[in-house]
């Protein structure tokens, strides 16, 4: 099973930079490109708002489950 981190897309989207994400949500641009590319093992709830508050979208379209 795999979670596959849409950020990059709804940025794009959105016509946003990550560097202005990561400054608008209050977290560093080197762990907001962890979770971009999927590298990180969880994401805190809190952070997770922020970015859906900031991109105005939901959870699950920024996140996407895959089965193997």
């Amino acid at each position: 099973m795999a979670i596959i981190v849409r950020l990059d897309v709804m940025l794009a989207t959105r016509k946003m930079k990550s560097k202005d994400l990561a400054a608008r949500i209050g977290i560093s641009e080197q762990n907001l490109s962890l979770l971009k590319s999927g590298k990180v093992r969880g994401v805190r709830f809190e952070t997770l708002s922020a970015i859906c508050k900031e991109l105005d979208c939901q959870p699950g379209d920024l996140l996407e489950f895959q089965p193997d």
